[in-house]
């Protein structure tokens, strides 16, 4: 018990000094956000760079920064189209550069994929300085937090019958229930509190339930990936947390729910009106 508590308060000690740096960024919009989502797609792909291709680590992960980081910058002036088309060719070519330094093609990537596609949804949930944009933002990081923490506190404390033993053996159905809940309460809690359109507050629930289950995904399919490339950690960049796709696994999958949910507030709206 001394043990999970240490390793509680090293997580609460990481969360106290990362997480204002992301919600002033968060909130100030603009280059800020651009700048935290930029210096998070560089940490990221060179942690995905040291897990999948260890002898060349440095070269991989900066082919996939490259090819994210571009793709980020075409989504935040507003070219969507664009920024998808780069993802995708910076994808090959960081694929092709890795068979050519001996490294597995398809991790490569896959790793930009993986990691460019949520980067691009979130430029493009946050949209600039718009107020809408940052509820949207919000509501994605509160479900999300809230499902992480809920999932890791209800395990903790009820244990019980394994989630994924194979590929994630920690964690439990008492956690994924806790974690589920707190989503849905918090996506009701953030359409109640702001202006979200048309979405009403049983459908923030919804959204929120929605997203807080793809959060579970992204974090089981993470651990997943970390048994494929036979890693504990995908670093050790955020003490007490291991990497930052260890803390931010749930996001990427959950940003593409909540971006979901609003393309299809702004169709409903725009057919409106």
């Amino acid at each position: 018990m001394a043990v999970k508590g240490r390793d509680i308060a090293l997580r609460a000690a990481s969360a106290a000094v990362l997480a204002p740096a992301a919600v002033a960024a968060t909130f100030f919009g603009g280059v800020w956000f651009l700048a935290l989502v930029l210096a998070a797609s560089l940490v990221l792909a060179f942690e995905w760079g040291a897990m999948s291709a260890p002898s060349a680590r440095r070269p991989v992960g900066a082919a996939v920064a490259a090819a994210v980081m571009a793709s980020v910058v075409s989504a935040y002036f507003g070219v969507m189209s664009v920024a998808f088309v780069v993802l995708v060719f910076g994808a090959a070519a960081a694929g092709l550069y890795a068979r050519r330094r001996g490294q597995e093609g398809v991790d490569a990537a896959y790793g930009v994929l993986y990691l460019g596609w949520p980067s691009i949804l979130l430029i493009w949930l946050r949209d600039g300085e718009s107020p809408v944009g940052l509820h949207w933002t919000a509501l994605v990081f509160a479900v999300t937090w809230s499902a992480d923490i809920l999932a890791y506190l209800g395990g903790s404390t009820f244990g019980g019958p394994r989630l994924w033993p194979r590929y994630s053996p920690n964690k439990t159905w008492s956690g994924f229930a806790a974690g589920i809940l707190a989503g849905a309460v918090a996506g009701a809690a953030l359409t109640a509190w702001f202006d979200m359109g048309r979405l009403t507050v049983f459908w923030g629930a919804i959204l929120g339930l929605a997203a807080a289950l793809a959060t579970m995904a992204g974090d089981l399919w993470e651990s997943a990936l970390k048994r494929r490339f036979g890693v504990k950690d995908a670093g050790n960049t955020i003490p007490g947390h291991g990497g930052l796709l260890d803390r931010v696994d749930g996001l990427m999958f959950a940003v593409v729910v909540v971006a979901a949910g609003r393309l299809l507030v702004v169709l409903i709206e725009r057919g409106a009106s």
